[in-house]
C-alpha cells in the first residue's frame, strides 16, 4: 500500500515514523509531498520515504493520502489536487474544522476519513477519534484505523459531529493537563521546593495516577474516596475546588473548545 503525506510538520513526521517502526508500512511504500524546501531537506536526511515537492509527481501512485497540514492551508491544497484525485483513493485528513463533505466537493472524491489525533500520538501514547464517508469500505476503515492505532489508541465514531467533541475533550485535552500540572508546579514552588523538585512531584504523581486509574475498575470518585480521609489534607483542597467552583470552570472550558471547534467547521 502506497501512502502519501501531505505536510511533513510534527503529526506527518510522526505519521510516517509510526507506521514504519510497527511494520505496517515501509519506507519504499512511504511518500511525503512538504513544500518548504528548507524542511523537504530535513525530512529525506531522515530516510523515512521519498520525499516530493510537487504534487503531480506523487500523488496519482498513492492508495492512501493523508492531510496533516494546517486548515487555513486546505483551500489552496485542494485546488492543486483536484483535477489528480482519484475516487478510488482513500483521503484521511487530521485538519481541525475541515469536514468531509468539504473535502469530498473540492476534491471530487468520495472516500474520506477524518481524524482528531492528539500531540501524545508522537510517543505512541496519542488518541484519536475518526469517522468517515459512506463509500469508504470496511477493509479500507481497517486498514486506516490500524496505521493510527501505531500511534496510540483509537475510537470510530457514527456521526462526524463527534470529531468537533472529541477535539475538545483529547485534541486540546493535554493541554488542560500541563494547565493543571503548571498550576501545582506553582504551588510547590511557592512552598519551598525548586524547580526541579517541583516538576518530578508533579509529573510523577500525575504519572502514578493515571497509571493506577488504567489498571483497576475503579472510577475518579472512588479513588478520590479512598485517598480523602475525614477532616484531611486532601479533604480540604477539594472543598476549596468545590467551593470555587473548579469542575465548573474545567467542564465550561470543553465547552468553548467545542463550541470553537463547530465555527470552524462553519469558517470552511
Amino acid at each position: 500500500m502506497k501512502i502519501l503525506i501531505i505536510g511533513g510538520g510534527n503529526m506527518g513526521l510522526t505519521y510516517a515514523q509510526s507506521f514504519q517502526r510497527s511494520h505496517i508500512s515501509s519506507k519504499e511504500d512511504m511518500m511525503i509531498l512538504e513544500k518548504s524546501e528548507e524542511k523537504a531537506a530535513e525530512l529525506a536526511l531522515k530516510d523515512i520515504g521519498t520525499v516530493y515537492s510537487r504534487p503531480e509527481d506523487c500523488l496519482e501512485s498513492a492508495d492512501l493520502v493523508i492531510f496533516a497540514v494546517k486548515p487555513q492551508d486546505s483551500a489552496t491544497l485542494f485546488a492543486s489536487l483536484r483535477s489528480m484525485a482519484d475516487p478510488q483513493q482513500v483521503f484521511l485528513s487530521i485538519m481541525a474544522g475541515i469536514r468531509i463533505k468539504a473535502i469530498m466537493d473540492a476534491l471530487g472524491v468520495r472516500k474520506v476519513i477524518r481524524a482528531m489525533p492528539n500531540l501524545p500520538a508522537q510517543i505512541g501514547m496519542g488518541m484519536t477519534a475518526f469517522t468517515s464517508s459512506d463509500d469508504v469500505t470496511r477493509i479500507e476503515l481497517v486498514m486506516v484505523q490500524n496505521l493510527l492505532n501505531t500511534t496510540g489508541k483509537t475510537v470510530y465514531v457514527e456521526k462526524e459531529e463527534a470529531i468537533d467533541a472529541a477535539t475538545a475533550i483529547s485534541g486540546s485535552g493535554p493541554a488542560y493537563v500541563w494547565f493543571f500540572m503548571k498550576a501545582l508546579m506553582d504551588a510547590a514552588r511557592e512552598m519551598g521546593f525548586n524547580y526541579s523538585e517541583a516538576e518530578l512531584l508533579v509529573s510523577q504523581t500525575f504519572r502514578g495516577a493515571i497509571e493506577l486509574f488504567s489498571k483497576t475498575d475503579f472510577t475518579c470518585e472512588e479513588w478520590i474516596e479512598k485517598v480523602c480521609s475525614r477532616g484531611g489534607t486532601t479533604e480540604a483542597a477539594l472543598a476549596s475546588y468545590r467551593k470555587n467552583l473548579v469542575r465548573d470552570d474545567i467542564m465550561a472550558g470543553a465547552v468553548a473548545a467545542l463550541n470553537r471547534a463547530v465555527e470552524l467547521g462553519q469558517d470552511r
